[in-house]
């Protein structure tokens, strides 16, 4: 409780739940809760990361080494701590992939910031000299950064492969290479201007238990995993007539609540003859459309199906919304919402087949738009984490096509902007030439992650690459798998530039923002979650408000 003396009588300006923290004392909390989190997903960096068995409160298991997974899944109750996470959702959003990389070097840049701090260097110099540093080393990503052809498969394939390594699609990489190379090039179109655009709107992933990895494959069009509501109906449709309905072909019911008293059991009989009128008329205005097969969003009452099995049209009913959405891209066709206004206009046109085995409908439209990837995998959880690393992989791919510039991998092009930003620093004056050297030496954390992940000994692999890099080789990085130090972009391990630059820029901004906080003010317990079960805080914080679900993660 802050209190000020007038007139010799103390003043309360805060509440008795109030809690404040000042000066050094908010930037070690801050740095503590920041660094914890970043500390959490490290062990999950690099092809021989480690994976995360996360269990939330309802019991569901989550097992994954994807960095923005586990930082969403986890319990996580700081809020210093939510907006490091808000870097790796950041990441995700804007290159897909990274995100791991992105929070630890923040935590790193932190950590070197402390010891900064320790020095008596205010943080408005520190947090000057990262940013200088984040431009620099940005400049330099695009300087090291190689030019390739949007047409380039087998780079391409290298850039997906590089991206899978380490998590569950791993095994099977050359396969699922292949297939999200050939995705990737189904949904790119070039501009008026010259410029390939990604459109992955026009991708969707579907999962299949049951079957090995290697049996994923790509389908144009789109996947319906649902089954005819009638067996009478056909299950093949090679000229199709798609009707995509909004609205359910089922008796419409009174918007009030009614009673009806009946006389004679020919009323009732009148009753039933007029919702049999009402569901054949449904039946008669779908035939006058032409359509032949349907998919409702909604319910299709059992004597409907009846008339529908009769007229010979393939009907599938409670179909997911995301997948009408899909078709309507696929058929070129519209979501009719009310039958009565419904036309011919607004058909899709192309085939529609099943797949007994598997129990499934694959459309496709005359000129089709869209491209589906149908996953497989043994069980729910593989197939899971092998969604998660095709749709980073897709992403990075779409990047590289777009963007046009690789880097080498294996911690090479963090190691070369390191030394680039070190000779940089010798031109910067003042206190913030020591924070861009801390800059430099945060990036390298990248590397000596890699070699602890790996078993090798992190201080020896950082000599031998800064060595490497010295003698002039820009492409040297870490080969974790023989654990030798080589060109990485010859050995096929390449990474997007895009996805390092937002890297850097995410990075650099949240460890700022923390920086520049010297007051912490809360109403309350500075827990983000309010109700009973209180975390124990990082870095023996006592009742700061923790991150209490962290420790099942780490």
């Amino acid at each position: 409780m802050s209190q000020r003396m007038q007139q010799g009588q103390p003043m309360i300006i805060m509440g008795d739940d109030a809690q404040r923290v000042q000066d050094r004392n908010a930037q070690d909390y801050n740095i503590s809760a920041a660094r914890a989190v970043a500390e959490s997903v490290r062990s999950t960096l690099g092809p021989k990361g480690m994976d995360k068995m996360l269990v939330d409160s309802m019991g569901s298991v989550t097992i994954t080494n994807d960095g923005v997974t586990i930082l969403k899944e986890m319990d996580i109750d700081n809020p210093t701590a939510e907006m490091i996470i808000e870097v790796a959702e950041t990441q995700e959003d804007e290159a897909g992939d990274g995100t791991t990389t992105a929070v630890a070097i923040a935590g790193e840049l932190l950590k070197n910031a402390e010891d900064l701090l320790e020095q008596d260097i205010h943080p408005t110099a520190i947090i000057k000299g990262f940013h200088m540093a984040s431009e620099q080393a940005r400049q330099e990503v695009d300087n090291v950064a190689e030019q390739v052809d949007s047409n380039d498969e087998e780079l391409l394939k290298k850039v997906a492969e590089t991206s899978m390594t380490g998590k569950g699609a791993e095994l099977n990489k050359e396969h699922l290479a292949q297939l999200i190379v050939d995705a990737v090039s189904q949904v790119t179109v070039e501009t008026d201007e010259g410029d390939n655009v990604v459109d992955l709107e026009f991708l969707e992933i579907e999962t299949q238990t049951g079957r090995s990895a290697s049996e994923s494959e790509l389908l144009e069009g789109a996947i319906v995993d649902k089954d005819p509501v009638h067996d009478d109906m056909p299950t093949e449709v090679e000229d199709a007539k798609v009707l995509l309905l909004n609205e359910a072909i089922e008796v419409e019911e009174a918007n009030a609540d009614t009673n009806v008293s009946i006389d004679s059991p020919d009323q009732l009989q009148q009753f039933l003859d007029q919702e049999e009128a009402q569901l054949k008329q449904k039946v008669e205005q779908i035939k006058e459309t032409g359509a032949n097969v349907v998919f409702c969003q909604k319910g299709i009452d059992d004597l409907a199906q009846h008339y529908l099995a009769k007229e010979g049209i393939l009907a599938v009913r409670r179909a997911k919304k995301s997948d009408l959405e899909f078709l309507k891209e696929v058929l070129d066709a519209a979501v009719v919402s009310d039958l009565d206004s419904a036309t011919e206009a607004e058909l899709g046109y192309g085939s529609v087949t099943r797949d007994e085995t598997d129990e499934m409908f694959y459309v496709t439209g005359e000129d089709a738009h869209g491209v589906t990837l149908l996953l497989r995998g043994s069980t729910e959880h593989v197939v899971d984490e092998l969604e998660r690393g095709i749709s980073d992989a897709l992403e990075v791919v779409a990047q590289t096509v777009s963007d046009g510039r690789v880097l080498a991998g294996g911690g090479a092009v963090e190691v070369e902007v390191a030394s680039r930003l070190r000779d940089y620093a010798d031109s910067v004056s003042g206190r913030e030439q020591l924070a861009v050297e801390a800059f430099a030496d945060a990036l390298e954390l990248v590397p000596r992650v890699l070699a602890e992940n790996a078993g090798l000994d992190s201080i020896d692999t950082l000599v031998d690459l800064r060595s490497a890099h010295e003698s002039g080789d820009e492409h040297a990085g870490l080969n974790v798998f023989s654990g030798d130090v080589e060109d990485t972009f010859e050995a096929g391990i390449v990474e997007p530039a895009h996805a390092k630059e937002q890297a850097l820029t995410s990075a650099t901004e949240a460890a700022n923002l923390v920086l520049k906080i010297d007051d912490i003010i809360s109403a309350g317990d500075l827990s983000t979650d309010k109700g009973d079960d209180e975390g124990g805080a990082p870095g023996g914080m006592g009742g700061m408000g923790g991150m209490g679900g962290m420790g099942g993660a780490m």
